[in-house]
């Protein structure tokens, strides 16, 4: 069985999937950060694809760095603020190891903007 890495973000402020959020995915492996992905979340909050499979994902240290701050400008929520303010949480890093290439790694993200959440899925 091949490993994989998956993520999901559901956004909590409005009971939906956060289509339309940007996202990178970051190996920090040895200290120095190696951007390895660039997504975007579909219409069910999910990217069309794993962001690691097979034999690109490996043991290390990773980071989902999610643009939070982007999507709810972006969103129902643009016409709360003026142009240019930011919003609490701007970025969310989330940091993570992968230990068994073999397994399948979920990280999803519940986020509303002034709050999030994480656990390691299925």
């Amino acid at each position: 069985m091949s490993g994989r890495l998956t993520t999901h973000v559901l956004d909590l402020s409005r009971g939906l999937p956060a289509a339309g959020m940007k996202l990178q995915l970051w190996n920090l492996a040895e200290g120095a950060g190696k951007l390895l992905r660039e997504a975007e979340t579909n219409h069910d909050g999910r990217l069309d694809a794993p962001l690691l499979e097979g034999t690109e994902l490996v043991p290390g240290c990773y980071e989902l760095l999610f643009m939070a701050g982007d999507y709810f400008r972006g969103g129902r929520l643009e016409e709360q603020l003026g142009d240019g303010e930011s919003f609490f949480l701007e970025q969310i890093p989330i940091r993570f190891n992968i230990i068994h290439a073999a397994e399948h790694y979920h990280v999803p993200l519940l986020v509303a903007p002034g709050g999030y959440s994480t656990y390691r899925g299925s």
